[in-house]
């Protein structure tokens, strides 16, 4: 028994059922994959396999519109018309599906949130990821292979202590780990190091990681499988407002009426936001990540570093993925600074040291939309009919189901999901309801 109380699960993981569609499968390009299908396209040369989406002109009007196609943005559709039988729906985007954020990340997957508020959206995030792939009938690659984030102090161990209770008590799992059980699970770390020693970990078994850009082809498989117009190469260039309610877009393809307009665009948030006239709580920063060479399997989890602001695993081709700081300067540009790409470097050496054996094969930067209080916005915008979805600060990808499953509630109900009811955009002004998960105060670069 490990001198350090052990933090036991008291739920266990409940896989959700595929949903099936009432009153039949709205027209979309889609077939249903399965291993059937494999063996037939296979013997037949591969030449049967349709579109995985439609490619639309835009219509003239529609119920909702929603600015981005990014996970966000196709989960927020999808379920639109999954769970709320909207269907007159339409995603316009700039670029190519995909083309942001959620095809460019480190792909981590988790609910280890301490804050209420925040504990049990993330929960509910996690249980979709769970019942994902049998929903989008789609494999998205979600490996559940665990995350453990490293301390190195006493107070780092109560302040994992702390953490780990309260996601026990929101459903989820969590196992506080002794300095020998680190060693056993993560023997190639430098676990001896001078300057910070690795005191134990916080064990998140639930966590893991998934193919980021298969996320946001299987959400946009179902979307149009749904009946939901995708439309790529349509950046909008204005937002149309008369008496006080939104009545459309301006777009590059022409304009487009809708009754509702919903604002998913990550980093671009306060541009698109303005174009309403509205000034977001938001700065844009550059976030920067890489990977290494493939390599032969050695890390088994996600690990991330308490001292050094580091997160490191290995995706299915091999190649080690990891991270650490944003930039800490606001940005627009999708590419980093060599000094914060050293300071990842460093750090990565210092808890991993065999990592300099490695050569890193290409970096990117990707632009997060940071909030005051390192938590995300859910919210009806001050404009009748506008909603907002932003503030995800490095949280993104984790909410993609979440994210999409509480904004299409909020949309198609007018009332927030139980599980982001704290995600209002007011609270920036009345100073109730923060929710300052890393205690760093109301700075953007910190959170």
């Amino acid at each position: 028994m490990s001198p350090v109380a052990r933090l036991m699960s008291r739920r266990s993981i409940a896989m959700r059922r595929h949903r099936c569609f009432a009153g039949g499968r709205p027209a979309g390009s889609g077939m249903r994959y399965n291993a059937f299908q494999i063996l037939k396209q296979g013997l037949a040369g591969n030449r049967g396999w349709r579109p995985a989406w439609r490619k639309p002109d835009p219509k003239p009007e529609y119920d909702v519109l929603i600015i981005g196609g990014g996970g966000h943005g196709l989960a927020t559709a999808y379920y639109l018309a999954a769970e709320h039988g909207l269907r007159n729906v339409a995603v316009l985007e700039k670029g190519y599906l995909g083309s942001g954020n959620v095809g460019r990340n480190t792909t981590i997957v988790r609910a280890n949130y301490g804050l209420p508020g925040n504990s049990q959206f993330y929960s509910h995030s996690l249980r979709l990821w769970e019942g994902l792939e049998q929903e989008l009938n789609y494999n998205v690659m979600h490996s559940q292979r665990g995350i453990i984030n490293l301390f190195h102090s006493d107070g780092q161990r109560d302040a994992a202590a702390r953490r780990g209770n309260a996601m026990l008590n929101q459903g989820d799992d969590a196992i506080l780990l002794d300095r020998a059980e680190c060693r056993a699970m993560l023997p190639y770390l430098d676990h001896d190091q001078t300057r910070f020693p690795i005191y134990g970990g916080l064990y998140h078994p639930r966590g893991g990681t998934a193919r980021h850009d298969a996320v946001a082809w299987g959400y946009a498989r179902g979307a149009d499988r749904q009946g939901v117009d995708l439309i790529e190469t349509c950046e909008v260039t204005g937002i149309d407002i008369a008496g006080g309610k939104v009545t459309g877009v301006q777009t590059t393809r022409g304009a487009i009426r809708a009754r509702k307009v919903a604002i998913v665009v990550a980093g671009r948030s306060s541009q698109v936001a303005a174009m309403a006239g509205l000034r977001l709580p938001i700065e844009s920063h550059v976030l920067q990540a890489f990977v290494t060479e493939g390599l032969k399997p050695v890390i088994d989890h996600v690990v991330t570093y308490g001292m050094g602001h580091f997160y490191i695993s290995q995706s299915d081709k091999g190649g080690l993925v990891f991270g650490g700081d944003l930039d800490f300067y606001p940005s627009y540009a999708a590419r980093g600074n060599l000094p914060m790409a050293e300071h990842v470097m460093e750090a990565g050496m210092t808890l991993m040291p065999m990592l300099g054996r490695a050569r890193v094969l290409r970096s990117w930067g990707g632009i997060m939309d940071m909030s005051p209080d390192g938590s995300p916005i859910i919210d009806h915008a001050p404009v009748d009919g506008l909603f907002v979805n932003c503030g995800w600060c490095y949280g993104g990808f984790k909410a993609v189901p979440g994210s999409g499953h509480c904004f299409a509630h909020l949309i198609a109900t007018g009332q927030p999901h139980p599980a982001a009811a704290r995600y209002r955009l007011d609270r920036f002004e009345t100073g109730r309801g923060l929710m300052d998960e890393e205690g760093t105060g109301a700075q953007h670069n910190l959170h």
